[in-house]
């Protein structure tokens, strides 16, 4: 499994970066992680989009979701009920009609996503929010998104979720995957990426 990081700032891009946004690659399935603001240009320097399999978006801020429309062609995207209302509202209506498949991301319901295993769980926010965990070839990835100290999101991480395990091994969460990139090799964006 292979994580590129292609943006981590905060509610707003700084010069020469990106907010969150993080491509996630195992067995030549590609899944692009809250495309949030400047994150397609890094993308687009890494992958082409038409590479790029599915879209997983943690919740509706833009922030986490401001890049998604340009890379609407047939993808299937995943993210909370509701939470794109905003951004797919940017297009003149009907104009997206037909383009991608639009998934609930249900809590406690996992789904297969190419090789990928992939659970949600709520987490703690004032707008509906979901933990990511992807895991494929005994490595997990679990990515938070925005929120505070939560119990759920240190038990899912670690592969436990109301007392029961989910897997054997712990998960990378979203700020070691971004401390292991940046050992790895950078793009010319400057965009990290790292074995998981």
């Amino acid at each position: 499994m292979r994580i590129t990081v292609l943006g981590g700032c905060g509610a707003w891009s700084a010069a020469g970066q990106a907010c969150n946004g993080y491509l996630v690659e195992h067995d030549g399935f590609r899944v692009l992680v809250d495309p949030g603001y400047a994150t397609l240009p890094r993308l687009l320097e890494t992958t082409p989009a038409e590479r790029v399999d599915a879209v997983l978006v943690s919740h509706g801020h833009p922030d986490h979701c401001s890049d998604l429309n340009p890379l609407l062609a047939a993808l299937p995207v995943h993210a909370p009920p509701g939470a794109l209302d905003a951004v797919l509202a940017l297009d003149r209506r009907g104009m997206l009609a037909g383009s991608f498949e639009l998934h609930d991301l249900e809590p406690g319901t996992p789904r297969e996503l190419g090789p990928f295993r992939l659970d949600a769980f709520s987490l703690p926010h004032h707008v509906p929010n979901a933990g990511l965990r992807l895991s494929a070839g005994g490595r997990v990835i679990a990515y938070t998104g925005d929120t505070g100290p939560s119990a759920v999101a240190a038990g899912s991480a670690a592969g436990r979720r109301r007392g029961r395990r989910w897997g054997q091994r712990r998960a990378a969460a979203r700020r070691a995957a971004t401390t292991a990139a940046s050992s790895g090799g950078s793009t010319p964006s400057g965009s990290s990426s790292a074995q998981v």
